[in-house]
This record gives C-alpha cells, sequence and structure tokens, in this order.
C-alpha cells in the first residue's frame, strides 16, 4: 500500500512539473499585417522575470520554433516565438522558404518593425520584466537576430544558432547595446570559415562583447533533429547533430543567463 501511495504521489509530482510549462497562441500586428506567435512561460515560478525573442528558421514560425521557446520557459524565461513572415505563414518547399525569408531580409524596415512589434508584446507579458529581453534565432531567425543587435534595438543579448553572418551594414562602435553570440558548424557551406572569420573582425571592430563558436564536423541546421530529412528530402547540406545542439544550447544558455546579470 505504502509503495503504492509513493508511486502515485512521484507521478502526480512528475505531472505537476511538466504542467508548470504553459503556452498560449497570441496574435499581433504591425504595419496592418497580422503575426501569429506562441509565448511559454513557467507558471510555478512567482514575479517577473527576462523574456526572450524566438525568431525561426526559413521554414517559418512552425513546432520546432515553440518547442524552444517551451526549453526556454523551463529555463525560468518567458519568451515568445516571433513571426517574421505574417499570419503564421510556412514553407513546405525550400523554393517558397527562400522566397519568404528573401521578402523579409532584404527589406530592413519590414524587418524591424515586425521584430519590434514582437518586442512591445513580450514586454508588456505580465511575467516579464521589460528592461531585460533577449533574442535568439535558428538559421534565418539567426540572421534576422543578428542584424537587430548591428542596428542597436535594446537587447540585452542575441543568440544566433546556425545563422547567416554576412551583412551589408555591419555594426558601428557605440550602436550595438546588445551581447552577441554565434554558434556555427565547419562542415556547414552556407557558413563558410571566410564568413566566421569576417564576423569577428566585424565585432571586434565595433567593440562589441562576443562570442563565436565553431563545431567541427556540424552542417547547416545542426540543432533541428528534422533536419537530416529535410536534407535527404531536398538534397540540402543539413545534418542533425546531437553533440553539437546539446554543446551550444548549453553555451547559449550560459551567455544569456550572464549577459542578464551584467549591469
Amino acid at each position: 500500500m505504502k509503495k503504492t501511495l509513493w508511486f502515485i504521489g512521484l507521478m502526480f509530482v512528475a505531472a505537476a512539473a511538466q504542467a508548470a510549462v504553459q503556452g498560449k497562441e497570441v496574435s499581433y500586428s504591425a504595419n496592418g499585417t497580422t503575426l501569429k506567435g506562441y509565448i511559454a512561460w513557467d507558471d510555478a515560478q512567482q514575479g517577473k522575470r527576462p523574456g526572450i525573442l524566438v525568431v525561426h528558421e526559413w521554414w517559418g514560425h512552425n513546432e520546432y520554433a515553440r518547442m524552444r521557446a517551451r526549453m526556454l520557459a523551463q529555463q525560468g524565461y518567458t519568451a515568445l516565438a516571433v513571426d517574421m513572415y505574417g499570419d503564421g505563414k510556412q514553407a513546405h518547399h525550400p523554393d517558397d522558404a527562400g522566397k519568404f525569408a528573401s521578402e523579409v531580409s532584404k527589406n530592413a524596415a519590414l524587418a524591424k518593425s515586425r521584430f519590434d512589434a514582437a518586442y512591445k508584446l513580450l514586454g508588456k507579458e505580465r511575467t516579464v520584466d521589460a528592461g531585460n529581453i533577449a533574442a535568439i534565432g535558428y538559421c534565418f531567425g539567426g540572421s534576422v537576430v543578428l542584424n537587430m543587435a548591428r542596428i542597436g534595438e535594446p537587447l540585452k543579448a542575441v543568440v544566433s544558432f546556425h545563422g547567416g553572418l554576412g551583412t551589408a551594414a555591419p555594426a558601428e562602435a557605440g550602436k550595438v547595446q546588445a551581447r552577441v553570440a554565434s554558434f556555427t558548424g565547419e562542415a556547414d557551406p552556407m557558413i563558410p570559415a571566410a564568413q566566421v572569420d569576417a564576423f569577428r573582425q566585424e565585432m571586434d571592430k565595433a567593440g562589441v562583447t562576443y562570442k563565436a563558436v565553431t563545431y567541427p564536423g556540424a552542417k547547416h541546421a545542426f540543432t533541428n533533429p528534422d533536419a537530416d530529412k529535410f536534407g535527404q528530402q531536398f538534397k540540402l547540406p543539413l545534418a542533425y547533430d546531437a553533440a553539437a545542439d546539446k554543446a551550444s544550447w548549453d553555451a547559449g544558455m550560459a551567455f544569456l543567463a550572464e549577459a542578464f546579470k551584467a549591469k
């Protein structure tokens, strides 16, 4: 009987811990375009906490971005998986993904307006300390958050996971407010070593506090468990790398924690 009660109690505790992370879909807008996001937080945690914006891959706002938001909630943050394409639009083929990503990437004002709309929405959440907001992004999203740092968005930190590092508007001294981290794969042909070197030189010249890490053998999209499937289906140099995924996540979380502690 005691063993049965102990087991029931254990299951109850496990269920309660699982239920602590909550999620909700949200709609917001920028310049007349409806954007559909997802907010995750731990309702067992009291008080306000830092907020993190999660910018999706070129596939659009999907379950992967939401999963990362929930993982951030488990770390004690409130996270908003944003929508940079509008109406929660998703791509299911690289041609469409490239088109959607290009529409945003080539229009700096559009990208900023949609990012700012998400920033304002997150800052108004009751669980968020509006003075402590950071952003992370994957692939396309990694490039987005880096560019937001370059233009001086009021972020504590940005973390890019296999995001492109090239830019037509490099960071300028005194303009970047965020600490910056980039995690890329050494075997990623989309982000060659020359681009990583140029990024380091850019950050050094602008006086940015940054970290740029490359993982041996890791290809593009190394954090996404579906990368192998996409790579095979569309004949792209994509591959999941569990070791690089864990290492970059742990390093990213440590980087964020340090940034939020800094004055």
